[in-house]
């Protein structure tokens, strides 16, 4: 996506946002690019996910089945993760 660990979102009010990059992967079966980010700023640690096309343009994930398995590499992600740190 970019060759830093940050985004710029911009949210409903046009306010720019300074998000962190958990992790980005490919969904090779639809074509798809992800990323995982959080609001550093933000204390709740509340991880978002969006599509990306190769210009770094983000889209909203609609269809329920694409977000069971966004949900499925981050649960792969973070127990890897917990078992790098045992």
């Amino acid at each position: 996506m970019n060759e830093t660990n940050r985004l710029i979102v911009v949210d409903d009010n046009g306010n720019e946002i300074e998000m962190e990059i958990i992790f980005t992967f490919v969904d090779d079966s639809k074509n798809k690019q992800y990323v995982l980010y959080t609001n550093p700023a933000e204390e709740d640690g509340e991880v978002f996910a969006s599509s990306y096309d190769d210009e770094g343009n983000l889209y909203p994930i609609e269809d329920e089945k694409e977000w069971e398995m966004v949900e499925e590499v981050f649960g792969a992600y973070i127990d890897e993760f917990e078992d790098e740190e045992a």
